[in-house]
């Protein structure tokens, strides 16, 4: 009989659900990592909430573990590396705690709106300051959504209740969904002009860690609401407080912080600035919602070996994955590659497979294909539910298997149409194991994808190389491997540089700067 260990609180009834199917399960919270990794070895699965911490070294302990199973979204307490090197599942529940975490960035707009949490303070203080606590009106005024995934829609939903407009910036937010959703779609920039309040629904990526800064502050209307109810460090809170002192945001309401428990903070003591200790997903609905979810999630993977919400493993026999292992590699690296590159809405994606990959399972290269390809703006989206992610937003997939011969033994060949028009990238497998790029937009390149990368497009003209290794070398940044490929003399030209390191924002912006520079982008595998 399979055996898990509860080791956060969650509802009783999830215990009974293990139970009910035919799992054994201990309940033990609130043990040190000491206690945890001394019994962690006799357990097949493990299923938490945030306060457990599962490190590598827990990981390396647990011998018998299978499973670990988070009753909510966000799995920064888990690493997920280090699991999958062990071949353990790790599992989420990303939908449960949408409609509370919605409500919750509601709440924090009334209150910010109205300085509730101030006046409430200063009524029970015994004083009754009713001209002091002038607020302003919702009904009319604009919402400003970025990122209208699914807890950005249910905010834009209930915001469209209180008679507000809603602008919505969501790179992957197709016009369709935009029109079904009734907000208007816009650029970051626009949104940033035209919004009184600006409410953050983003994971934390490279694209988007930092994102309300100084710069973008600068942007906002004067009086700005700023409310960040998704990810501590999505917004730079030295320049926010320093946007308020000056007067020019009107007050902020936060429910993360860049570091958490966040005993002290720079925003801390302004009267402007709402704070709650990251309540998003705290209600006793959610709670047990997710609850239940990951005890039938982990019960169904333990007694039938079925996959639901996996972070990092695709739906797939045993079988099967031992020989799909090298194309998953591949597809994931087209798909990342791809999603990188992609910063205005998708319309449609097409997955080609021919030669010897057209005659396998294609399922799965597919759904981790649009994993990474989505990845880059979603944090949520995982191999499983990556085709549900991609149906919620319009998103056309369509998957093609030919038969005819083709250059390479293996072709896997990801097209995507955006709002821009139509994009694609090939690769194979050399030696039957080796993922290597082989064509990007119609332009043979061949390069195998390391952690950090350069990729530019510029214009075929003399010296341009010349000036990008200068640069480069100015910068300190080592060139490992340098790829290029072009359409024709004096035409598009593709740049694939392998760095010994990552690029820093100044030094891509130089190399953005330079002439004939059409796109640049720092790109991480």
């Amino acid at each position: 009989m399979p055996k898990v260990l509860i080791s956060d609180k969650l509802s009783e009834k999830a215990a009974e659900i293990f139970r009910e199917r035919g799992v054994e399960v201990d309940v033990k919270t609130g043990m040190s990592p000491e206690e945890l990794k001394a019994c962690i070895g006799d357990y097949d699965g493990l299923a938490i909430r945030s306060a457990t911490k599962v490190t590598a070294e827990i990981i390396a302990a647990a011998d018998s573990l299978k499973v670990v199973g988070r009753a909510g979204i966000g799995v920064d307490n888990v690493d997920i590396p280090a699991a999958t090197g062990r071949g353990i599942v790790v599992m989420n529940t990303p939908d449960g705690n949408s409609i509370t975490t919605a409500e919750h960035t509601i709440a924090m707009i009334l209150s910010l709106a109205r300085q509730i949490p101030a006046a409430n303070a200063s009524t029970q203080a015994g004083k009754w300051e009713k001209s002091r606590f002038m607020g302003t009106e919702l009904t009319g005024k604009v919402l400003g959504v970025i990122g209208c995934g699914n807890i950005g829609a249910i905010v834009a939903d209930r915001a469209q209740g209180l008679r507000m407009r809603v602008i919505a910036y969501d790179p992957f937010l197709s016009p369709d969904r935009a029109a079904d959703l009734d907000v208007e779609k816009v650029e970051l920039d626009a949104l940033l002009k035209r919004a009184d309040i600006i409410t953050l629904h983003v994971p934390m990526t490279d694209q988007t860690r930092g994102m309300i800064d100084a710069k973008a502050l600068a942007k906002t209307k004067p009086g700005v609401r700023i409310v960040n109810c998704a990810r501590g460090g999505l917004v730079v809170e030295e320049d926010l407080k320093a946007a308020i002192e000056s007067g020019h945001v009107a007050g902020a309401a936060l429910d993360v912080f860049t570091v958490e428990p966040a005993k002290e903070n720079v925003l801390f003591g302004m009267e402007q600035v709402v704070a709650t200790p990251h309540l998003g997903a705290s209600t006793a609905e959610a709670q047990e919602k997710v609850a239940l979810q990951i005890a039938e999630q982990m019960s169904d993977y333990l007694m039938t070996g079925a996959i639901t919400n996996a972070l990092n493993m695709p739906s797939l026999s045993a079988e099967e994955a031992k020989r799909l292992k090298p194309y998953m590699q591949l597809a994931e690296q087209l798909g990342s590659f791809a999603g990188q590159l992609t910063h205005t809405g998708l319309k449609a994606i097409t997955i080609e497979y021919e030669g010897d990959v057209a005659d396998l399972n294609t399922r799965p290269l597919t759904q981790v294909a649009l994993c990474g390809l989505l990845t880059p703006m979603l944090d949520t989206v995982n191999m499983v539910n990556a085709p549900h992610v991609a149906r919620e937003r319009d998103i056309d997939v369509a998957e093609v298997k030919h038969e005819r011969d083709c250059d390479y033994q293996t072709l896997i060949r990801l097209s995507v149409t955006t709002e821009r028009g139509p994009r694609s990238v090939a690769g194979t497998l050399f030696g039957g194991t080796k993922p290597r790029l082989v064509d990007i937009k119609g332009i043979s390149v061949e390069a195998a994808l390391t952690p950090d990368m350069l990729y530019i497009t510029n214009e075929d003209k003399p010296g341009f190389i010349g000036a990008l290794g200068t640069t480069l070398g100015d910068a300190g940044v080592n060139i490992a491997t340098f790829h290029l490929g072009r359409a024709a003399q004096g035409q598009d030209a593709i740049a694939l540089l392998e760095l010994d390191g990552p690029i820093d924002a100044q030094t891509l912006e130089k190399v953005r700067a330079l002439p004939h520079t059409k796109q640049a982008e720092a790109l991480r595998f």
